[in-house]
C-alpha cells in the first residue's frame, strides 16, 4: 500500500511538471473565453449502467469539470463533450468513428480540430482498444498523432488514461495501454491526468463502477476532480494572457 500510494505521488508530482513545462511553452493576449473540448469514448460520454441498462447520464466527468470551473471562472469557461461510445483513438485520428455524432466527426482529427475554437483538448481512450484487440503499438502512434496534430494546430492536449476495468485480465491488457498514454504524455511533454493510477489506489474502487468499464456518477466527481487540478491552471493561464 505504501507503494502504491508513493506511484500515484509521483506520477501527480509528474503531471504538475508537465503542466509547468506547457504553460511556460508560449504566452498571448488574454482570452475574454476558454472553450474545453472533451474527446473519448464511452467513458467520456458519460454512461452508466443500471438494472442491466446502460446509458449517457447527465452526471458525467466532463459535466462535473464545467461545473467545478465555471464555479471559479463563471460562464467565461465552457466544456464541450465530443465522447463517442465504443470508439478507439485511431477512429478520432482517421474520422471513422459515430458520424452522428456531430456535423465534424466524419472528418479527419486535423480537418475536424481546425474548425474547432477549443483552446484545450482532453483526449481520453484505451478500454475499447482493448476490446478490439488493437495493439499497444497501434495505441501509442495514434494517440501520439493526436497530440502532434493538437499542438500544430494551437491547442493545448491534455491525454487521460482510463479508469480501470474490474476483470483482472481485461485490466492488465488495459495497464499496457495506459503505458502508453504514460509514454506519449512524457515524449511529447504535454499534461496528463492518470485517472488509472488514481482510481486503482481507491478502497474498493470497483464498488464504485456500474459494470465493466463504466463508472457511476459518484466515480465520475472524483475523475472529474483530478481533471480540474490539470485543466484549471492552462485555464487560468489563458485568461491571464500567461499561456
Amino acid at each position: 500500500m505504501r507503494r502504491r500510494a508513493w506511484l500515484v505521488a509521483s506520477v501527480s508530482a509528474a503531471a504538475s511538471v508537465l503542466v509547468s513545462l506547457a504553460l511556460d511553452a508560449h504566452a498571448g493576449a488574454p482570452a475574454t473565453q476558454v472553450l474545453v473540448g472533451a474527446y473519448g469514448d464511452s467513458t467520456t460520454l458519460g454512461i452508466t449502467c443500471s438494472d442491466g441498462h446502460c446509458g449517457p447520464q447527465a452526471q458525467n466527468a466532463v459535466s462535473y469539470l464545467q461545473d467545478e470551473l465555471q464555479a471559479r471562472y463563471g460562464q467565461r469557461v465552457s466544456v464541450t463533450n465530443y465522447g463517442v461510445g465504443g470508439t478507439m483513438a485511431t477512429q478520432l485520428r482517421d474520422g471513422t468513428g459515430n458520424r452522428r455524432a456531430g456535423p465534424t466527426a466524419g472528418l479527419p482529427w486535423q480537418e475536424r480540430l481546425a474548425t474547432s475554437s477549443a483552446q484545450i483538448v482532453l483526449i481520453n481512450y484505451g478500454i475499447n482498444e482493448v476490446m478490439h484487440n488493437q495493439t499497444p503499438e497501434q495505441f501509442y502512434a495514434a494517440e501520439t498523432t493526436l497530440v502532434k496534430t493538437a499542438r500544430a494546430l494551437g491547442k493545448e492536449p491534455v491525454l487521460q488514461t482510463s479508469n480501470p476495468m474490474p476483470d483482472n485480465r481485461l485490466n492488465a491488457k488495459l495497464a499496457a495501454m495506459v503505458a502508453m498514454t504514460r509514454r506519449v504524455a512524457a515524449e511529447q511533454q504535454v499534461p496528463l491526468v492518470d485517472q488509472f493510477a488514481y482510481v486503482s489506489n481507491l478502497p474498493d474502487w470497483k464498488t464504485l463502477m456500474s459494470d465493466g468499464a463504466h463508472p457511476k456518477p459518484g466515480l465520475y466527481r472524483l475523475k472529474a476532480e483530478q481533471d480540474f487540478q490539470v485543466v484549471d491552471p492552462l485555464v487560468r493561464r489563458l485568461l491571464d494572457g500567461t499561456l
